[in-house]
């Protein structure tokens, strides 16, 4: 999972700092990688490994100059780490073409190859954007008469026919303008914002609105499954639907990626996991008596909506029985010992959980290793019992869409047999309760919204893409375990 913003401003402004600023706000969203372009009669690229604020510098701002470009924030789902495999990615024909995107191409190993012998094209990095970026300029330069606006809308069409899986794209042509445009099933996010009005408006484009309001961008719509949105020289935004699908869009997103003041597919992330919450609320209800909860604590930070709801809705005491240390990445996506990570990330608040029987909540339970972690830590803190709910069903499958979970062996309900009691006694809870995928739709999905139906693969082996077969999920796991430069977003 990554995170990507695209921002065409008025002639002669420019965009450097509000993109730094974007990119900022989506940094949530991967910490291994980022990497800025912008376009000013020429592209003007940086890419480095670590977090923004590392990267850039303010020499480096000075030099990124320009009315347009792109920025990105990568999460490496496989592969090795370097700034040769992290976008933006540039080449200099048709026009010149610069591009970014957030998800994966599940035939990244068909197109490598149909691009070296139909294209004459050779990769150099290990990286399905790089691929796209190729097809898409193939494609380009094949069309050269009639509208340049009728070309590429041509062009996004070729690019759905040969790339398959889920992405969210965007690019800058130089002398023209930026594209950006949504796989067919609207798998990854993709939203548009608008500041000021008539010649004066400048667009953005990005994973998340989370920087829309900073910017004093006011949010348009998701691009919707299969569009395109086309932004020309004049700051004119053109509209289409190519390849007219349905929406899937990822339910992971809102249980875990998404920052909960991020708005995707009309759907407000912070209501859909107060509903969560409420959801799990009521399926722990019968066990009240029972568990005797003297306090409700989330695995901060993306539980405490779904742990707060929950303790109202029961009148349950609700306490942040644990520290966040704020400059700790992510363990979900952090590589490495997980082990460390959560000691260093997490400490328990002892007078909050000592000689208490606490109620973890927490999004998810993926591989179970965190989960173990911190219910030791919080026995270790005096806790009586340790309770856990997740907000979400047991991980069983693999996403092939993006997210760090490809192999089957790394999820601990296909390691411990699958039983909810078995899963209970690895991570040394008391007691273990999952959220039904019937209840973590329902609290997602909102009446007369444009998403009533998820991708909920990782849940149920249900794939929403007709290219993944069980075939193709062998071999995506074979690369995983022996080949360290699989392709990654």
């Amino acid at each position: 999972m990554c995170g990507v913003i695209g921002i065409h401003g008025k002639a002669n402004s420019n965009i450097t700092l509000d993109l730094y600023d974007g990119m900022i706000a989506l940094q949530h969203r991967g910490h291994d990688a980022c990497g800025m372009v912008t376009y000013d009669g020429q592209f003007r690229v940086k890419k480095a490994l670590g977090l923004v604020r590392e990267a850039f510098h303010f020499s480096t701002i000075q030099r990124l100059q320009g009315h347009m470009g792109l920025g990105f924030i990568r999460y490496a789902t496989a592969g090795g780490m370097s700034t040769d495999d992290s976008a933006p990615f540039v080449v200099n024909a048709p026009y010149g073409i610069a591009m970014v995107f957030n998800g994966n191409l599940t035939n990244f190993a068909h197109l490598r190859e149909e691009l070296h012998t139909k294209d004459l094209v050779k990769l150099n990095a290990h990286s399905d954007i790089e691929a796209m970026l190729h097809v898409f300029a193939q494609e380009l330069s094949h069309r050269t008469t009639g509208s340049f606006l009728t070309n590429v809308y041509d062009t996004v069409k070729a690019v759905h026919n040969r790339c398959k899986g889920a992405y969210s794209t965007i690019a800058c042509i130089a002398g023209k303008g930026m594209i950006a445009f949504r796989d067919p099933l609207g798998i990854r996010p993709l939203m548009i914002g608008k500041r000021g009005n008539g010649k004066n408006a400048e667009y953005i484009v990005a994973s998340e609105s989370v920087m829309f309001t900073m910017l004093d961008f006011k949010y348009v719509d998701d691009v919707k499954p299969g569009e395109a949105i086309f932004i020309d020289e004049h700051n004119t935004l053109h509209r289409k639907v190519i390849t007219p699908g349905r929406w899937k869009p990822c339910l992971f997103e809102y249980v875990y990626f998404a920052r909960p003041d991020s708005i995707q597919n009309n759907i407000g992330v912070y209501k859909a996991r107060l509903r969560m919450g409420e959801k799990l609320a009521e399926r722990l209800k019968p066990h009240l008596k029972r568990l005797k909860i003297d306090v409700v604590v989330p695995a901060p930070s993306t539980s405490n909506t779904a742990a707060l709801a929950l303790a109202q809705k029961l009148g349950l005491t609700y306490r942040e029985g644990l520290y966040k240390n704020q400059f700790i990445g992510r363990t979900f996506i952090m590589s490495g010992e997980r082990r460390k990570s959560v000691r260093r990330k997490l400490n328990p608040q002892i007078l909050e959980v000592r000689r208490r029987n606490v109620l973890l909540v927490d999004d998810s339970i993926v591989r179970g290793n965190t989960s173990r972690e911190i219910i030791q830590m919080l026995r270790d803190a005096g806790a009586k019992k340790v309770y856990m709910v997740a907000a979400a069903p047991p991980v069983i499958s693999p996403c092939v869409y993006g997210v760090d979970m490809p192999t089957r062996q790394e999820f601990i309900a296909n390691q411990v047999g699958g039983t909810t009691e078995a899963i209970r006694k690895y991570i040394g809870a008391d007691f273990l309760l999952y959220q039904t995928i019937e209840d973590l739709i329902e609290a997602v999905r909102i009446k007369k919204g444009p998403a009533q139906d998820f991708c909920t693969a990782c849940w149920t082996k249900k794939y929403p893409t007709k290219e993944v077969t069980k075939a193709l999920l062998r071999k995506i796991e074979h690369e995983r375990l022996t080949n360290k430069d699989a392709p990654h977003c």
